[in-house]
């Protein structure tokens, strides 16, 4: 199955996998990739962020990921629902997904063992790159943003909110400033024991493309992992539709990834 076949009819849950990995196809094919966009809104980073990742087959950027330690990865599980690791590559640590920053094979790949096979509550994914990386990793925040905290998003992802999606593809890392919504603004299926529901309009959201990448949130001067990109926050395939996008609450899976990783920030 292609990720493209993940994208429901406006009747069902949308994805906020990419047009470029939904050519990451699921299993081996010789159809071209499709172009992937920007993050909707928002414009290119201003820092380094030396944690962010971008999941890649065959040179074509997929969905991103964070580094969480030297050598794991955190990214969203219908990302990789149908890959194996050796097809997989990430670039950490840079701006640019093309070029600069580690480029590493994957090892490992650990789906949640909660996780159905699609989008849905313990949409989450880690990967055991197949080298250490020499990239400052990112810690897990210490506790699920309550509504209305300051968020910053992350992403390759598409620049209008319609699927197909439109224009070429990036290869600058785009960010957006947002906040967490208020659990009621998010569709049936969403889940607050282990999601976030996080502001986004037409104009300003993730959107595909963006899909596994970090929402964080500051801890005095540095950023913090607190959720990775799952899906669109209402049942429609048009990004931003009803204010909302469900992002992975990643401080409700620190047990796991404990137990998985060995990591403990």
């Amino acid at each position: 199955m292609r990720f493209r076949t993940l994208l429901r009819t406006a009747a069902t849950v949308a994805v906020i996998a990419s047009a470029a990995p939904s050519a990451y196809a699921a299993g081996p094919s010789s159809e071209a990739p499709a172009p992937g966009t920007k993050i909707v809104g928002g414009g290119q980073a201003t820092e380094n962020y030396p944690f962010m990742g971008s999941m890649q087959i065959r040179g074509r950027h997929g969905c991103g990921a964070s580094l969480i330690g030297s050598q794991w990865m955190v990214t969203a599980a219908h990302c990789v629902a149908n890959q194996s690791a050796p097809s997989l590559q990430v670039r950490v640590g840079s701006r640019d997904h093309a070029t600069g920053g580690t480029l590493s094979g994957v090892a490992q790949i650990v789906r949640h063992p909660r996780y159905s096979g699609s989008v849905g509550p313990y949409d989450i994914a880690l990967l055991r790159l197949s080298q250490a990386v020499n990239h400052q990793p990112v810690a897990i925040a210490d506790g699920s943003p309550p509504e209305g905290t300051a968020t910053r998003l992350l992403g390759w992802g598409q620049e209008c909110g319609q699927y197909p999606g439109c224009g070429p593809a990036p290869r600058i890392l785009k960010q957006l400033d947002t906040r967490i919504n208020p659990d009621g603004m998010c569709a049936a299926g969403f889940n607050p024991a282990n999601e976030l529901c996080v502001y986004g309009t037409r104009t300003q959201t993730a959107c595909y493309g963006d899909s596994g990448g970090p929402a964080l949130v500051r801890s005095g001067s540095v950023w913090r992992l607190a959720g990775a990109t799952s899906r669109a926050g209402q049942n429609h395939q048009t990004c931003g539709v009803g204010d909302a996008a469900i992002y992975t609450d990643v401080t409700a899976h620190r047990e796991w990834i404990r137990s998985t990783t060995g990591i403990t920030g």
